[in-house]
């Protein structure tokens, strides 16, 4: 899913990908979803994070 992101978001000729973060915990707060984790280290493009 992740790869799938990236990918599309490339085919789309996207400038940018910008993901939403739930942060359900305290620990969650500061931490990203492992989904947009994995997706900020795959993608060439700048990815925004939104709590």
């Amino acid at each position: 899913m992740d790869q799938a992101i990236v990918d599309e978001a490339q085919k789309a000729g996207a400038d940018m990908i910008v993901m939403v973060t739930h942060g359900r915990s305290r620990v969650g707060k500061f931490v990203c979803g492992s989904h947009t984790k994995n997706v900020i280290i795959e993608s060439r493009l700048p990815v925004l994070v939104l709590r």
